[in-house]
């Protein structure tokens, strides 16, 4: 299945996969497992957030007290080729499996696709999942826009979406006793434990934040050096406060991976800059004084160069610790297999305050990740889909 994705969103320039939210790409991925979904008999739906479901029914039954599983179909620019889509062909591959063993299952299976979960085209991480559980002002969300000036409420639309019914679906919600997510590890925890397949334990709390410095935009030429209010000089300034700031700070991370100068021209100082900061740590509070130094930092980076610097959130993550008796039930089902926590942001993690939700991860032989070097390979794959297909039987039989 993974193979049949590789020429949707191949980006020759970054290498890797390019498929925003709520774009093509995107949406030619979700027709795909809509055919896959369909063709193993299941029903499939697209909920007003833009989330896809299908469902395995029992007979005669009710969609509720339902076991849910999935992951999402976007992908960071440049990104690999497991991210998200791991979890979501292995949910297809559990299904077979579970087929395959005769299971009847004493309660209902949906399988699901959360879209935007990146945020690498409207800039909030778990879009789909933000908006299905209340955690994202609808009006708020509608009004985001991409790098091109199209907003979500205009991207909605060319999908057959309507904004104006966007937010939390109580009775989706209502459906779902548990939800397993599985993904392919961002690490080299399963590495170091020498082990396929893992559980999480916990998320790491993150937030994306983005800086403008603003100065005065002039000629390159014309313009003497001591005469320029140059906010790109400042913005230099506060990349490396970035990560001065985190490496005083045990176990916090911050990263400034996008950084954007307007209007941009090789012989113009810039006007403006914008650059958005990525900053965890498991302590909310640390992460929270962490971006205050960063701010700070800013403030007097700018200040030196006569501009001005101003902080904006674009979306928290609350540090997520995911449930201990589920957890610990897969834990049984799967022969203990190695818990660990991971710093990268999930659906899971959105859902989490909602309904109980685990992670398995896939070992990742190259520890890396939001890369064409993201790796999983097909032995272990395999194993993390043979692994789901124990979890889920595990839940599927409970009344």
């Amino acid at each position: 299945m993974l193979a049949a994705l590789e020429g949707v969103g191949a980006d020759p320039r970054r290498g890797g996969f390019t498929r925003p939210g709520f774009g093509r790409e995107e949406a030619t991925l979700h027709e795909w497992f809509a055919q896959e979904a369909r063709a193993r008999g299941l029903d499939v739906e697209r909920d007003r957030n833009g989330v896809l479901w299908a469902w395995w029914d029992v007979p005669g039954g009710s969609r509720s007290n339902a076991v849910a599983t999935g992951s999402h179909l976007d992908s960071v620019p440049g990104g690999g080729q497991y991210d998200g889509p791991l979890g979501v062909a292995s949910a297809l591959a559990a299904v077979d499996h579970l087929r395959l063993r005769g299971l009847s299952p004493s309660r209902p299976l949906a399988l699901v696709v959360f879209p935007e979960e990146e945020g690498s085209r409207f800039g909030v991480a778990c879009l789909g999942s933000r908006l299905l559980t209340g955690r994202l002002d609808p009006a708020e969300a509608a009004g985001l826009r991409d790098a091109s000036g199209v907003t979500l409420a205009e991207a909605l639309a060319e999908s057959g979406l309507d904004a104006r019914h966007l937010g939390r679906d109580q009775a989706a919600l209502d459906r779902v006793a548990c939800f397993v997510e599985l993904h392919v590890e961002q690490g080299r925890g399963l590495i170091d434990r020498d082990a396929a397949v893992g559980l999480g334990s916990s998320i790491l709390g993150h937030g994306r934040w983005k800086l403008r410095f603003t100065g005065q935009g002039n000629h390159a030429g014309t313009t003497l050096m001591e005469d320029r209010r140059d906010p790109l000089v400042a913005a230099a300034g506060a990349v490396l406060a970035v990560r001065a700031a985190a490496l005083a700070v045990p176990e916090a991370r911050a990263t400034v991976g996008r950084l954007q100068p307007l209007p941009g021209g090789t012989n113009v100082i810039a006007s403006a800059v914008d650059l958005w900061v990525d900053a965890r740590h498991p302590d909310d509070d640390v992460t929270a004084a962490l971006l205050e130094s960063i701010h700070a930092a800013a403030r007097a980076a700018a200040e030196a160069e006569g501009c001005e610097a101003v902080l904006s959130t674009e979306s928290v993550s609350p540090t997520v610790h995911f449930n201990h008796a589920l957890t610990s039930r897969l834990g049984g089902a799967l022969g203990g297999a190695p818990v660990l926590a991971t710093g990268a942001g999930h659906d899971a993690g959105a859902l989490a305050a909602e309904i109980p939700t685990a992670m398995l991860f896939v070992r990742n032989p190259t520890g890396i990740s939001h890369s064409p070097d993201e790796y999983a390979a097909d032995e272990d794959a395999e194993a993390g889909a043979l692994a789901l297909a124990d979890a889920l039987q595990e839940l599927l039989l409970l009344p």
